[in-house]
C-alpha cells in the first residue's frame, strides 16, 4: 500500500495571493494590488497598536491609552477605533463594509500626519467589490500574526511577494513599480550605502530603499546614519511606496505628492550620497522641442534629446552626487553605444572620469520587459574614494583611468519558471570581483577573465570611440556563441540606416531623370 503524497502547506504569501485572486473578474490585477495591500496596511498597523497598547496596560498606563504621543514616540500610529482591525472584522459581513475601510484609512492617515498621501482616498467604495469575496480576504488576513516573527520581517515578505506577484500578473509595459529583489540585493552590495543620504529619482514602490536599509543591519551599521529622498510620478505607486515603507518604520522624503521628476524636481538642492535607481528604459518623447532647454542638470553636457530619456536619466542623477557619491542604476543596452547628442554626453562622462563599472546583465530578468538590461556605476571621486564600515576605514585605490566591463549573461537561476535571478553566491562572486578590482594595489587578485569581466584603460575606450558596449572589451573564447545581440542589432540598424538612405537618394535621382525627359511620374 503506498503512503499518499503529503500535500505541501502553502505559505502565507501563497494563500493571501489565492484569496485576493477571488476578486479576479469585477476588478482587474493593477487595481486589486491596492485593494490587498491597503488591507495588510491596516492589519499590521492594528497589530503594532494593540500590542503597545497592551504594555501600556501592563506597565499600570492604562489612563495613557488614548493619548497619541504614547504611540508616536514608539514609532507606532494611534488608531481610532474605526480604524481598527478588530473593528472591520467585527463588520465584515456588513453591506457598508468597502465604505468602513475606507473611513478606516481616512482616519488613520488624518491622525497621523508621517502618512500624508500615503493611503488609497474612498478607494473600495468606488470599486464596487462583491461583498462576500471582499469579506473572505479579511478573514484570510485576519489569520496573519504579523508580529509572530520579528526578525523574519513576515509584513515585509509578504508586501514583497505582492509586489513581485503582481508586476507578473501585469506584464509587459506594466507593473514598473517593481524591480527584482535579486538586482536590487546585487546593487546595495556593490555600492555599500552604509551612512549618508541615499536617493532614487524613480523610486517605485520603495525597493531600492528597503534593501538598502537591510543592508546596513546585514553588515551591523547603524540605520539611523541614513537619510532617504525619493521621488516617483504615478500617484498610485507613490502611495505603494509611502505604505511600503510605514509598515516597515522606514523614514522618507518622497516630496509632497507624485511628481515627474524631470518637470517638477522635488529635491532640487540634494546631494546624494547614494543613488539607487531603476528608471523607466526609453522613455519616448519626455520633453517637447521647447521644454527644460537650460535646465541647470544638464549644465556642461549636451542637452538630451527628446525622442529618449535615457540620458537624461543619468544627467539628472550626475546631478544630484555628491563629492564622494556614487550611483548604481538600470538602463536598456541601447544606451551604451550610438546616438548623435547621446555619444557627446557619454564620451564627456567618460572624459569626466564618472564611468566605474559597467555590468551587462542575463536577459529575462525583468517582468515587464524582455530586453537586454545594464547596471551602470558611477563614482563621482574615483580617486580618493574612501568608506567607513564599523568604525574602520575601507580605502579605494585610484582607477582614474579605468572602467570595469563585467558580462553576467552566463548567471543567474531560474525563477517562476520562466525567469531569472542571481543567487546568494552569484552576488558574492560579483561584488568580490568588483571590490578586488576596486581594492587591489598589487595586480594579483583581480584578474581580466574572458567572458566575464575586463578592466580597460582610458586609452582603450577612447580608441572603440567611448564605446561602452562590454563586449567590445572582455575577450570572449567564441565569439559565434557569445554574439553580443544589442550589438549586432545597433550594427544592423545602422546598414539599414545607410541602405533605406541610398534607396531613396536612387528614387529621387530616377524620378529627376524621368523628369528631365518630359515624363512625370506621380507616388
Amino acid at each position: 500500500m503506498t503512503k499518499k503524497k503529503q500535500k505541501k502547506e502553502k505559505s502565507i504569501e501563497e494563500t493571501l495571493w489565492d484569496s485576493a485572486n477571488k476578486l479576479r473578474g469585477s476588478v482587474e490585477p493593477a487595481e486589486y494590488k491596492h485593494v490587498v495591500l491597503g488591507l495588510i496596511f491596516l492589519k499590521f498597523v492594528s497589530d503594532k497598536f494593540e500590542e503597545r497598547k497592551q504594555e501600556l496596560v501592563n506597565d499600570g498606563k492604562e489612563r495613557y491609552v488614548d493619548m497619541v504621543e504614547f504611540y508616536t514616540m514608539k514609532n507606532i500610529f494611534y488608531l481610532p477605533k474605526i480604524s481598527r482591525w478588530s473593528f472591520l472584522v467585527e463588520n465584515a459581513k456588513q453591506e457598508d463594509i468597502a465604505l468602513k475601510i475606507d473611513t478606516a484609512l481616512f482616519t488613520v492617515e488624518k491622525n497621523n500626519p508621517s502618512l500624508k498621501g500615503a493611503l488609497p482616498d474612498n478607494y473600495y467604495s468606488r470599486l464596487g467589490l462583491d461583498i462576500s469575496k471582499l469579506a473572505s480576504l479579511i478573514d484570510t488576513i485576519n489569520n496573519i500574526d504579523t508580529l509572530k516573527d520579528k526578525q523574519q520581517d513576515l509584513v515585509g515578505k509578504v508586501y514583497e511577494y505582492f509586489l513581485s506577484k503582481f508586476a507578473l500578473a501585469e506584464g509587459k509595459g506594466k507593473g514598473e513599480f517593481y524591480t527584482p529583489k535579486s538586482i536590487v540585493n546585487l546593487i546595495t552590495e556593490m555600492i555599500e550605502p552604509y551612512k549618508g543620504k541615499i536617493y532614487d529619482p524613480a523610486c517605485g514602490s520603495g525597493g531600492m530603499f528597503v534593501q538598502s536599509v537591510k543592508f546596513i543591519e546585514a553588515h551591523h551599521g547603524n540605520t539611523k546614519n541614513i537619510s532617504i529622498y525619493g521621488q516617483e510620478y504615478t500617484t498610485t505607486t507613490y502611495k505603494l511606496a509611502k505604505m511600503n515603507l510605514a509598515i516597515r518604520g522606514i523614514s522618507a522624503n518622497l516630496g509632497s505628492m507624485a511628481e515627474n521628476t524631470f518637470f517638477k524636481d522635488q529635491h532640487k538642492d540634494l546631494k546624494a550620497d547614494f543613488i539607487l535607481a531603476n528608471p523607466p528604459f526609453n522613455q519616448k518623447q519626455w520633453r517637447t522641442d521647447k521644454e527644460l532647454i537650460d535646465d541647470p542638470r544638464w549644465a556642461g553636457y549636451e542637452l538630451p534629446p527628446k525622442g529618449n530619456a535615457n540620458y537624461a536619466w543619468i544627467l539628472n542623477i550626475v546631478s544630484k552626487l555628491s563629492a564622494n557619491g556614487v550611483a548604481g542604476f538600470l538602463l536598456a543596452n541601447g544606451a551604451l553605444s550610438g546616438g548623435s547628442d547621446e555619444y557627446k554626453i557619454r564620451r564627456k562622462l567618460i572624459e569626466n572620469n564618472l564611468v566605474e563599472a559597467i555590468i551587462v546583465l542575463p536577459m529575462n530578468m525583468f517582468y515587464t520587459t524582455d530586453i537586454s538590461v545594464t547596471l551602470w556605476i558611477l563614482n563621482k571621486n574615483k580617486t580618493a574614494r574612501t568608506i567607513e564600515h564599523n568604525g574602520k576605514l575601507k580605502k579605494y585605490r585610484n582607477r582614474t583611468n579605468e572602467i570595469l566591463f563585467m558580462d553576467l549573461r552566463r548567471m543567474g537561476i531560474p525563477f517562476e519558471k520562466k525567469f531569472i535571478q542571481f543567487s546568494e553566491s552569484d552576488i558574492a562572486s560579483i561584488c568580490a570581483t568588483y571590490h578586488s578590482w576596486q581594492q587591489d594595489e598589487s595586480e594579483t587578485r583581480y584578474q581580466n577573465i574572458p567572458e566575464f569581466c575586463y578592466s580597460a584603460t582610458f586609452e582603450e575606450v577612447s580608441k572603440k570611440d567611448f564605446s561602452l558596449v562590454p563586449s567590445k572589451y572582455i575577450e570572449f573564447l567564441n565569439r559565434d556563441e557569445n554574439m553580443d545581440f544589442d550589438e549586432k542589432m545597433t550594427s544592423l540598424q545602422t546598414d539599414l540606416t545607410d541602405l533605406l538612405k541610398a534607396e531613396e537618394k536612387s528614387k529621387k535621382d530616377l524620378l529627376s531623370l524621368f523628369k528631365e525627359l518630359g515624363y512625370e511620374i506621380k507616388l
